[in-house]
C-alpha cells in the first residue's frame, strides 16, 4: 500500500475533503491526509517549499502557484464552486437581503461586519468601496484571523453580520445564514486542486484529482453548500 497521500486546502472546502477523502480510502485502500488552514496560510506553506502531494485553493491562488512553478504542469484543475452568503446569531432577526439597496442598507445599520482573509472577504471589501461606505464602516469592520471562521465571530456576539462562503458557515454553532448575496452583487469562487511540485505521491495525488472531479463526488459538494465546477 502506498505512503499516506498529504494534502493542504484552505478551510473552504474542508468538510468536502473530509467526506471525500473517506469515501477514496473506502474504495481504493489509500489512506489520506489533508490539513485545512487559511487560504494565505495554506499557499505560504506551499511557497516554502513544505512538502505535500496535493493542495487545494481558491483558483486565483492555485493561478499563482502554478506561474510560480510551485504545481506540477498541468494538473491543477477546479472541482467546486462557492457563493458568498450571510451569517447572523442564531437569535437575530434576519436582515432583509433581497437587493443590493437592501442588503447596503443591511450592512450600513449593523453595529459590526465579520469579514474572511480570503476571496469573500475581499469581495466585501470591494462592494463597500463601490457602495461609498468604506470609510463609514471602518471602525466596524472585524477581520477573522486566518483559519477561523467568520461564523464563530458571529457567534461570539462580536460580528453582527458576517460574510463568507456558505461552505464555512454551514456548521458554525450558535449562528444562522441570512441567506446568499443578491444575485447583483454576488461573487462565485471557483476552487481548484492540483499536484504540488514537491510532491513524493505523484501518481496517487493525479488519481484522487481524478476523483475530486468526478460525478462520484457532486453530492457530497452540494451537502455542504457548494457545486460541482
Amino acid at each position: 500500500m502506498a505512503a499516506t497521500l498529504t494534502g493542504i486546502s484552505s478551510m473552504a472546502t474542508r468538510q468536502i475533503l473530509t467526506e471525500l477523502g473517506k469515501a477514496y480510502r473506502k474504495e481504493t485502500g489509500q489512506t489520506i491526509s489533508i490539513e485545512s488552514v487559511g487560504g494565505v496560510d495554506a499557499a505560504r506553506r506551499v511557497r516554502a517549499g513544505e512538502a505535500f502531494d496535493l493542495v487545494a485553493l481558491a483558483d486565483d491562488a492555485m493561478k499563482q502557484l502554478d506561474t510560480d512553478g510551485l504545481l506540477r504542469p498541468g494538473s491543477c484543475a477546479g472541482f467546486a464552486k462557492s457563493a458568498i452568503a450571510v451569517a447572523i446569531h442564531a437569535q437575530a432577526e434576519r436582515p432583509d437581503m433581497s437587493s443590493e439597496a437592501s442588503l447596503r442598507a443591511a450592512v450600513l445599520a449593523a453595529k459590526s461586519v465579520g469579514y474572511s482573509t480570503g476571496p469573500s472577504g475581499a469581495h466585501m471589501l470591494n462592494l463597500l468601496r463601490r457602495w461609498g461606505i468604506e470609510h463609514a464602516l471602518s471602525d466596524r469592520l472585524v477581520k477573522a484571523p486566518p483559519g477561523i471562521p467568520v461564523g464563530t465571530l458571529v457567534a461570539r456576539g462580536e460580528a453582527e453580520l458576517g460574510f463568507q462562503q456558505l461552505s464555512e458557515l454551514l456548521d458554525v454553532p450558535g449562528i444562522a445564514v441570512a441567506g446568499p448575496l443578491p444575485p447583483e452583487v454576488q461573487s462565485v469562487t471557483l476552487f481548484s486542486c492540483a499536484v504540488c511540485a514537491t510532491a513524493a505521491n505523484e501518481a496517487g495525488a493525479r488519481d484522487l484529482i481524478r476523483y475530486l472531479t468526478s460525478a462520484d463526488a457532486d453530492a457530497a459538494k452540494r451537502r455542504y453548500g457548494m457545486e460541482p465546477a
